[in-house]
């Protein structure tokens, strides 16, 4: 396995096939060529590399990587001018949208790859405040605000025309309600109001729980995340097909596929890291995502890593994606 750690190593470094000279070179063991070329065999036989068919080099296949990573990987902890980049990007902004915003932009800055860092997750928020303000026409503004202070607003159209006074009774009414009550239940209290129209409640406040249920529902779903650096992955050689990155770059805007495995992170301990296809999309069955959970009050409340091509710098980036998961955990907590 000495051999299949050396090969990984170089192809990481120069992403080039590792032919049997440089592979010898480098494992730094007197073998003769032909011994090389069988190792080389072998591992070909056990699926751990492969021959382009354009070179008589081999690169790691994902079963590869994976038995690198979980066997033969050294980390390497984040050097002192890391660290420094790090705990500087955290003394900035405090309010959770923009630490998230610039822990993405660090971990792309630091890696050369792509950062991802979801949103926190807003189950446990309390509902603090609701204001309905009149727009034009039968359109309202609607303002939430939860316990963390962090607002949500909301365009929503309503079937007829209302007036300030008739948005601010309704607003009172939602905040005498559900001030204070965790958003989840508030939203499952408001929806049971729509299903089970109360004999006491005239039309208006029927409105009025339309449109909270609305802003609720829409502050609930907060599962976003902010991606920096795609750009970066234009720099290797394997990922700048075109048409590739053309997919590649629609994935990051939509978004699903990326939260969608950073879900599956969220219960998981410790990093988690998906080679190739076993992310299970077809879109970046050439990239590998570094992924670990960030927790608040031994709550955990999202998911941040880096998505880079297969060969990306484990030993490096996996201890930046520890730490920095670390200190955004600690500046959510100030």
């Amino acid at each position: 396995m000495h051999f299949l750690k050396v090969l990984v190593e170089r192809y990481i470094k120069d992403g080039q096939p590792v032919g049997s000279r440089t592979l010898s070179k480098d494992a730094g063991l007197e073998l003769s060529p032909a011994t090389i070329r069988n190792v080389m065999a072998d591992l070909e036989d056990l699926g751990l590399v492969v021959s382009p068919h354009t070179s008589a080099g081999r690169v790691p296949t994902v079963a590869g990587y994976r038995l690198f990573v979980d066997s033969l990987l050294t980390m390497r902890p984040p050097s002192e001018e890391d660290m420094e980049s790090l705990r500087q990007r955290f003394t900035g902004p405090t309010d959770s949208k923009s630490l998230v915003e610039a822990t993405s932009r660090m971990l792309s800055g630091i890696t050369h790859l792509a950062g991802v860092v979801m949103l926190p997750r807003h189950e446990r928020n309390a509902f603090r405040q609701i204001e309905l303000l009149p727009l034009s026409g039968s359109r309202v503004l609607a303002i939430l605000i939860t316990g963390e202070g962090e607002v949500h607003n909301r365009i929503i159209t309503t079937e007829h025309a209302v007036t300030r006074s008739m948005l601010e009774e309704a607003s009172n009414y939602l905040n005498q309600m559900f001030t204070g009550q965790d958003i989840s239940e508030v939203r499952k209290r408001l929806l049971e109001d729509l299903k089970n129209t109360h004999q006491n409640m005239d039309a208006l406040m029927m409105r009025a729980v339309t449109l909270a249920h609305a802003v609720v529902a829409a502050a609930e779903r907060t599962d976003d995340c902010v991606i920096a650096g795609q750009t970066n992955l234009m720099e290797f050689g394997e990922l700048a097909n075109m048409e590739r990155l053309k997919h590649l770059f629609d994935a990051f805007n939509q978004k699903r596929e990326i939260l969608h495995i950073l879900d599956r992170c969220i219960e998981a301990d410790g990093v988690q890291i998906f080679i190739g296809e076993e992310s299970g999309y077809d879109l970046l069955e050439e990239c590998s995502l570094v992924t670990t959970a960030y927790r608040v009050d031994d709550q955990v409340v999202g998911v941040l890593g880096v998505i880079g091509p297969t060969r990306m710098d484990y030993q490096r980036v996996i201890p930046i994606v520890d730490v920095t998961a670390r200190l955004l955990a600690a500046a959510l907590r100030q």
